[in-house]
């Protein structure tokens, strides 16, 4: 849980507040001056109603141009922003054919994979000559290739199970999975901060949907306990089949999952493990092999893996590994097989040359040095905000790191002046979080250098203080001094 500050609190309640009120307000004497006036829908129902078309005419378009930033190259280190313009208070945004060169601090780009790369790029080229951008195709009809056949070994391999099933889109993987693998009659435990993905992906399966709270491997255990012991509601019939989902680095986050603790209540209610790997897959462990390497957890103990290639592999698309016959069961039943286009084939040749730069097979030591580096750049990272004041969430080695803006006044002003200073920063509010837990989000890659990440130190604390967001107190400079020479010693 996060410990709101209660000046911070209070001072976030009366700002939106305000901005309620007062729209209403406008709202109130729109209708009265403009009652003769006929409407255009021409007897369609609105598309929003009440609340939502409320928050989104007098709340989110007025900061609409801090979301949704066009850009003109690939998402590496730095990247050419399109410039934009409003002659209509933001109702409208207009390019410009102006470029600003900016530091990247939002894309998912963990490994630096993404950018072209001396190994991946020259082959995903081939492939596009050979095979072409995309299969026209369903895997079950003409959109198999020998590339997905060779990628799917290939990631069953890299995540320790006997076999994997890929998509052509992450999103669909979780939400277009879970409604093959349960259904009416099923319990789904789901952590209370899930993927929207997951979200879709429960709903639409018809189980029962039961949330814990987040990351608390205790709650988790007493809810296991009382809805074994009562069942399908009405009738207290035993359920069918129950999964635990969870994810193993929470993009909202930051935080790792306590997945041995989970693993361990699983296991001794007999109920199946569901893990999300989509942040942590790649980014984070040894050799990359994400959260269950890193925390020493045996894959054998988890039921099913889902991740993604569009973060640390540079690419797109999704996969679930499992066992082989969770995977044949996948391949005759699951939609987003049957009958969506299969991954496009230079799409999946990059996330193969990715997976042998990862384990060193292209002949150089390239992919530990990113490893390492990307950890080294997150923690780096993490501890100097920390020390300049901000609230920082999530754990040591997440490339994730949340920068609490609270206040709605504040979310626009952090995301401009960073924007000002060529700085390029995702700011995220509801409802993708809470009304009240408004945040930067900040992602580090292994393409930033350590020049990089001071340029956005300084630009970061420079905003902070301007706007306002330095939480605590800065560490003196003068202790900061003194570790430094106790460390040196």
């Amino acid at each position: 849980m996060i410990a709101i500050p209660y000046f911070t609190a209070l001072t976030t309640y009366i700002s939106y507040g305000l901005l309620f009120a007062f729209g209403q307000m406008r709202d109130f004497f729109r209708r009265v001056f403009n009652w003769r006036r006929s409407n255009n829908l021409q007897g369609y129902a609105p598309i929003c109603l009440g609340l939502e078309d409320f928050y989104t005419r007098r709340l989110y378009l007025r900061i609409q141009d801090c979301f949704g930033r066009p850009i003109a190259s690939a998402p590496d280190a730095w990247f050419n922003v399109v410039e934009r313009y409003s002659n209509d208070n933001n109702k409208t945004l207009k390019r410009t054919s102006k470029l600003s060169r900016c530091l990247n601090l939002g894309s998912y780009n963990y490994l630096g994979f993404a950018a072209a790369d001396e190994y991946c790029t020259p082959r995903a080229i081939e492939s596009l000559k050979k095979y072409s951008p995309s299969t026209c195709s369903s895997r079950v009809d003409g959109g198999t290739t020998v590339l997905h056949n060779e990628l799917e070994k290939c990631v069953a391999d890299f995540v320790g199970k006997p076999a994997a099933i890929v998509f052509g889109m992450g999103y669909v993987t979780n939400s277009a999975i879970l409604p093959v693998l349960i259904g009416k009659g099923g319990l789904i435990i789901s952590d209370s901060l899930n993927h929207n993905s997951i979200v879709n992906g429960a709903r639409g399966s018809g189980a029962t949907v039961r949330v814990f709270q987040h990351n608390t491997p205790s709650h988790l255990e007493d809810l296991l306990r009382e809805q074994i012991a009562d069942g399908q509601p009405r009738t207290h019939r035993p359920w069918k089949k129950i999964i635990v989902i969870v994810e193993g680095i929470y993009s909202m986050e930051g935080e790792l999952c306590k997945l041995p603790e989970i693993i361990a209540i699983c296991k001794k209610y007999k109920v199946y493990t569901y893990l999300d790997e989509a942040h942590s897959i790649g980014a984070i462990g040894k050799t990359g092999r994400g959260v269950c390497e890193l925390l020493g957890v045996d894959t054998a103990d988890v039921d099913i893996m889902m991740g993604t290639f569009t973060k640390s592999f540079g690419s797109c698309g999704g996969y679930i590994a499992g066992s082989k016959e969770l995977i044949e069961y996948l391949k005759y039943t699951c939609p987003a097989h049957l009958y969506a286009t299969s991954i496009s084939p230079p799409a999946a040749e990059q996330v193969i040359s990715a997976i042998r730069v990862i384990l060193g097979e292209d002949g150089s030591n390239r992919g530990a040095q990113k490893l390492a580096r990307i950890r080294e750049n997150s923690n780096f990272f993490r501890s100097e905000l920390q020390k300049m004041g901000f609230e920082v969430l999530g754990d040591n080695d997440s490339p994730v790191m949340p920068i609490m803006l609270y206040n709605p006044a504040k979310i626009p002003a952090f995301s401009r002046e960073c924007l000002k200073q060529n700085l390029a920063v995702v700011t995220v509010a509801f409802p993708a979080t809470p009304l009240l837990l408004a945040r930067a989000r900040i992602c580090i890659s292994a393409s930033h250098t350590k020049e990089d990440l001071v340029k956005g130190l300084e630009v970061i604390g420079q905003v902070g203080d301007l706007v306002g967001i330095k939480y605590f107190p800065a560490e003196p400079k003068k202790q900061e001094e003194e570790r430094k020479i106790v460390k040196l010693e």
